[in-house]
């Protein structure tokens, strides 16, 4: 399963971000604008093309400086993120990285354990259902029951008794109940925020701190374009995605100032819905999970903190919904009204899950 080439067409066919790539590696590249410009000023037939096409010289510079704005602001955003530190990490097969893939039985997660595995890189699975596929001898699942911090702390360590301490945390596990606020059940709304949310610190307290002692480790967050624009029936979802890119943010500053680890990096993936059993009925766009996944391995193994939206297009306008006039935000959400109402996505079940049903048929009971 080779990760497609970034000059590959996407799955999805011809979209926005095709044409985005298109411009940034033609009209905003420098490599290609910056000799036109020089030779329009130093070569006589430049200098009379330029005489004869003045309008078309200055579309040429304004993308030259749209070019190298758009470069330059690119290496500030990793120089910044990324503490101004290098390090090197071992992706050869058996090397001393082992990851950790929650959610990984199936879906983006199972492409992304399946993209490591093929690489020889060590690979541990924490979910509740077990794999979708056959695993090579370097994927090791261990059931875990992400709603439950006991359960965490179980898996956790018996990962680190068969396998080392993890180098590489993704945090990929999610679940939605498609419910509006009040159609949610107190179960529903723990479990949303147990697995997509605060799973995420009862895992980094399990294994950050040995990335904090080597400073050396990745966490990836996978979030959502739900993160920053919420909608009806799944309110649950969203908040719990705008905690977990709130989770993120936070922890990339702690790791730089609190706990002095520099080079631990911090990736996080806000990604529109995807074509996966959870998203099943739902109505938009979608993209495929191969293409989330790739993006996820990509940036795991460039070693690089990272903040990533796709489609890329996204971020012309996802996370300045908040600055658009009230009129407009408030109205924008009332329009996705339709986008869970033939929602029909897989509901695993959940231990946890389970005994917070049957807690509350027994009070409902004795009331």
């Amino acid at each position: 399963m080779p990760i497609r080439g970034n000059y590959q067409l996407a799955r999805e066919g011809v979209t926005g971000d095709t044409i985005i790539r298109l411009f940034q590696n033609t009209v905003l590249n420098p490599v290609l604008t910056i000799p036109l410009l020089l030779a329009a000023r130093y070569t006589d037939k430049g200098k009379v093309l330029s005489a004869e096409h003045a309008q078309a010289l200055k579309y040429l510079k304004t993308a030259l400086y749209l070019g190298i704005a758009s470069k330059v602001n690119g290496i500030l955003d990793d120089y910044v993120i990324n503490n101004a530190q290098n390090d090197v990490y071992d992706w050869s097969p058996g090397g001393k990285e082992l990851v950790i893939v929650t959610g990984g039985s199936d879906g983006i997660g199972k492409i992304v354990v399946q993209l490591l595995a093929e690489r020889g890189i060590r690979v541990a699975v924490m979910d509740v259902q077990p794999l979708t596929f056959e695993a090579p001898a370097n994927v090791q699942y261990f059931k875990t029951d992400l709603a439950s911090s006991s359960s965490i702390a179980s898996a956790a360590d018996a990962i680190r008794s068969q396998l080392g301490n993890p180098t590489v945390l993704i945090s990929n596990a999610g679940t939605a109940r498609g419910k509006s606020i009040l159609e949610s059940k107190e179960s529903d709304i723990r479990l949303t925020f147990n697995v997509n949310t605060i799973a995420h610190y009862f895992l980094a307290q399990q294994f950050l701190p040995y990335m904090i002692e080597k400073n050396h480790g990745m966490v990836v967050t996978v979030a959502s374009f739900a993160a920053y624009l919420g909608a009806p029936r799944m309110v649950d979802y969203a908040s719990s995605k705008a905690a977990a890119l709130n989770f993120h943010e936070g922890l990339t500053a702690e790791l730089a100032t609190i706990y002095k680890a520099p080079k631990v990096r911090t990736v996080v993936m806000c990604q529109s819905y995807t074509r996966t059993k959870l998203f099943e009925g739902f109505d938009s766009n979608a993209l495929y999970p191969e293409t989330v996944a790739e993006e996820i391995v990509k940036a795991v193994l460039e070693g690089r903190s990272k903040h990533i939206l796709m489609p890329q297009t996204g971020w012309l306008l996802i996370p300045r919904i908040r600055s658009l006039p009230l009129w407009m935000q408030y109205g924008l959400r009332k329009r996705l009204v339709n986008l869970m109402a033939k929602w029909n996505g897989r509901q695993v079940d959940q231990p946890s899950l389970q005994k917070l049903e049957e807690s509350a048929v027994l009070v409902e009971k004795n009331e």
